[in-house]
């Protein structure tokens, strides 16, 4: 389907992608290409595109026929972030059904091969994916790679170092003394920061919303209008100026975490099972990571400074039919803002981008009305021509 011409977003948000912000706004760009429907069914909510599946609401759908219509992109992001490519590397712009590359037809067979081999060896479990083989390259490596330099000789700790580290619980209720403690938190009901958010060397306004228990709101203040991501407390979703983007059951259950008000408290009902390893060194500082299990969800990784007991990074996975898409959330610059201990800048990265919000001001047990986390309402369809 072509873009309607007035809103030029081809450019706009090949643009934005390369700047390495806004990845979600080129994926609103293949779904408005890829629809029978019309542009502004864009907009509906994923409840309703879940009752199709992917070949009842895009075109020329070959291989992820019967997968749910709101996993498809999730399902492209995964090849893209695999394969260290973007869209255009298998489709043709503005005609994403088109199967005029060859890229794209050998993108079928692969996908083809890889569900064959978990088939075969693995019980259909997804223990292979296209990064197995891709590990962010267009063409796999098959040979092994001569290294620059000697490898280090791994380090084997000691029996009794490893029997040292603390348990999950303890990381996890040094954690919440840290943030401040459980009476303190929950004294909080919102919050309000206004700061910067910078990426690919340009920075804009940012302002963040959050209120009890489980909304949040982030808005950049872009030149080309507000680019927001929100979660109401059900339903996540994306949007540009023009476009909305609602979030698939799994891309909710990802962005739960973060809009989660008392996650310090709560994240031990969370996740059914712990288990706590060596983690490895961030800004050059020793962590303990604990990983948190669940039955039919992704896990969660989140490292610990043993000194301070503060949650330093969080990564957290929405599933999709091929694989999972990480997201990286590296907390720093804690400060004290109504006895609780706040992080003042933090950077989200997916592979292929990142930006990173500084904080000016933090405000809590502000008002903040619940209307403002309600996605925007879809655009009215376009008027008829005359004569139509």
């Amino acid at each position: 389907m072509k873009e309607p011409s007035h809103s030029s977003p081809g450019a706009r948000l090949r643009a934005l992608f390369a700047a390495g912000l806004l990845v979600f706004a080129l994926i609103l760009a293949i779904a408005a290409a890829h629809a029978q429907a019309p542009d502004h069914a864009v907009a509906s909510s994923s409840a309703q595109a879940a009752t199709k599946t992917a070949v009842e609401q895009f075109k020329n759908i070959q291989v992820l026929k019967d997968i749910p219509a709101d996993q498809l992109i999730p399902a492209m992001q995964f090849i893209t972030a695999s394969l260290g490519v973007e869209c255009e590397y298998c489709h043709v712009h503005d005609a994403f059904d088109k199967d005029e590359k060859k890229t794209k037809v050998t993108a079928r067979k692969m996908m083809l091969m890889m569900m064959a081999i978990n088939k075969d060896n693995f019980e259909g479990h997804r223990e292979v994916t296209c990064y197995s083989c891709h590990r962010g390259a267009r063409d796999p490596v098959s040979t092994p790679i001569i290294s620059a330099e000697e490898a280090a000789p791994e380090e084997e700790a000691p029996n009794a170092e490893k029997a040292a580290l603390p348990t999950a619980e303890q990381l996890l209720d040094k954690y919440l003394a840290a943030a401040g403690g459980a009476p303190a938190l929950q004294k909080i009901t919102s919050r309000v920061a206004k700061g910067t958010a910078t990426f690919g060397g340009q920075s804009v306004p940012v302002d963040v919303y959050a209120k009890a228990p489980d909304k949040r709101l982030s808005v950049m203040h872009l030149k080309s209008g507000e680019s927001l991501t929100g979660y109401d407390g059900h339903q996540g979703w994306l949007s540009v100026p023009g476009r909305t983007h609602m979030m698939s059951p799994a891309e909710n259950a990802a962005i739960s975490i973060d809009a989660d008000f008392y996650f310090p408290i709560d994240i031990k009902t969370r996740y059914e099972k712990f288990r706590v390893e060596t983690g490895e060194k961030i800004d050059g500082h020793d962590t303990y990571l604990v990983i948190g299990r669940k039955e039919g969800a992704p896990p969660l990784r989140l490292y610990f400074n043993p000194q301070s007991g503060l949650l330093v990074r969080l990564v957290r996975y929405a599933e999709t039919p091929l694989g999972r898409n990480p997201t990286q959330i590296d907390y720093a610059d804690y400060r004290a803002v109504d006895g609780l201990k706040m992080p003042y800048r933090w950077t989200l990265a997916r592979p292929g981008n990142r930006f990173t919000i500084q904080v000016a001001q933090w405000q809590q047990n502000v008002d903040v009305d619940d209307a403002k986390f309600a996605p925007p309402p879809p655009p009215p369809p376009p008027a008829p021509k005359p004569g139509s």
